[in-house]
């Protein structure tokens, strides 16, 4: 990742070293810079919330230079992460073409700038750019949660940034990945029960709070964006084909493979309309959405310790919650602790598997919480005491791996070694 997103700075930077040379219109010059600043910015801000202190470049550099920058304070990083995208925003219109798809928006750099406020805990300030994007009128909550993830709705008004894929020219292989093999798929990734289990039931409930939870049948009555994000055996089909995953089962995507540790997989992303090849796909990835703007603005004001009420609340999270695929029970905590909590679980479960997660406990704080940890899986048995199949915990849950998260260390990656061998100014981060 490290060397990726240096790439990307690098072609960025050059472009910017040699615009001015170019002859064009004056505003299409403008207009070009503040997309390139943009999408600098938007690669450091990964940069400073992974590594903290990274060097600042602005401007392609010598070899010689390459191999003995230091590291900037993360401080100045984030202050010129926010004055990028608030100059840049100047010059980006708010609403684009369809011809322009993957280009960036003003909507798009404030929700950036947005971010990267929220990590520093600017919460007015976050507040207010999340506001001047929510005052546009550009965007929207779409009806259907499981199709927003399909390539048919590459054009929604709820994406304000997108990977921009194209089959056979410039396409990804993500289906391949994600599919069960009943499907034809690899099943490479599988999802975990702690992601599971903060799926409300279909009154607003927790699983601890909630009636409506049976322990027998823990995946009967939840929020609907349960089963558009995991498949889950016994409950779910993709194309017409049932997903089973019962270990005594003659399913290739039964639990035991090792593609199948989990016992679940990802269901959000899969799209019912793709029959294709699954190496050539060429569906969009979201990047941000409008439900990430509203639920944020909610937690900033929330967090900057301004005054809480339902029209506030109907604005923002009930509208997240209320699409009408989804149809949950409309907020109304009020009292601050709860509400964060309740904030918290809605961003775990609208974005799961967005790239947003991380970030999010990163910034909370709870990473140590949530990353140190026996993992488990699906549920294996309502009778664990007298079960030998395989390992499960006291409730029948498959036991997957055990995570470690050490505090002080490993809310930062690791500067690369082979970095540090050629520039003796980069210093690596603690505990490595």
């Amino acid at each position: 990742y490290w060397s990726e997103t240096w790439k990307t700075i690098v072609a960025c930077n050059n472009f910017l070293d040699h615009i001015d040379n170019i002859s064009m219109s004056d505003d299409t010059k403008k207009r070009m810079k503040a997309d390139v600043r943009t999408l600098r910015a938007y690669h450091y801000f990964y940069l400073a919330t992974f590594w903290g202190d990274v060097p600042l470049v602005t401007t392609v550099l010598s070899l010689e230079e390459a191999n003995s920058v230091s590291r900037t304070p993360v401080s100045q990083v984030w202050e010129f992460i926010e004055n990028e995208l608030t100059e840049s925003a100047t010059y980006l219109p708010e609403t684009l073409a369809d011809s322009e798809l993957g280009k960036m928006s003003k909507g798009a750099a404030y929700a950036i700038l947005g971010r990267a406020l929220m990590s520093q805990k600017k919460w007015s300030e976050a507040a207010t750019v999340y506001k001047q994007i929510i005052d546009s009128n550009v965007y929207i909550v779409e009806d259907n949660f499981s199709e927003l993830f399909w390539e048919k709705s590459e054009y929604s008004k709820e994406i304000l940034l997108s990977s921009q894929y194209v089959a056979d020219n410039f396409s990804h292989v993500l289906p391949q990945y994600l599919y069960p093999e009943v499907n034809g798929g690899w099943h490479q990734f599988s999802p975990y029960n702690e992601l599971v289990k903060r799926f409300e039931c279909i009154d607003g409930k927790t699983i601890e709070e909630s009636p409506l939870y049976d322990e027998n049948n823990p995946y009967d009555n939840r929020d609907p964006r349960m089963l558009y994000t995991v498949l889950i055996s016994g409950k779910s089909s993709f194309q017409g084909r049932e997903y089973n995953a019962d270990p005594s089962s003659d399913s290739p995507d039964r639990y035991g493979k090792y593609s199948v540790w989990s016992g679940y997989c990802i269901a959000k992303f899969m799209d019912e309309g793709f029959n294709g090849n699954l190496m050539n796909y060429g569906g969009n990835f979201i990047l941000i959405r409008y439900p990430e703007v509203l639920l944020s603005y909610l937690e900033s004001k929330l967090e900057a310790g301004d005054a809480i009420d339902q029209s506030l609340l109907d604005a923002t999270i009930n509208k997240v919650r209320g699409r009408q695929s989804v149809n949950m029970p409309a907020v109304t905590e009020k009292t601050a602790s709860r509400l964060r909590e309740i904030i918290r679980r809605e961003r775990s479960v609208e974005f799961a598997f967005e790239g947003l997660h991380y970030y999010d406990i990163l910034r909370w704080g709870t990473a140590s919480e949530e990353l140190n940890r026996q993992f488990t899986g699906m549920k294996l048995t309502t009778d664990p005491e007298n079960y030998t199949a395989s390992a499960v915990d006291k409730d029948g849950y498959a036991i997957c791996q055990r995570r470690v998260f050490t505090i002080g260390k490993s809310e930062l990656w690791p500067i690369p070694l082979s970095e540090i061998q050629i520039n003796a100014n980069l210093t690596q981060n603690p505990g490595y």
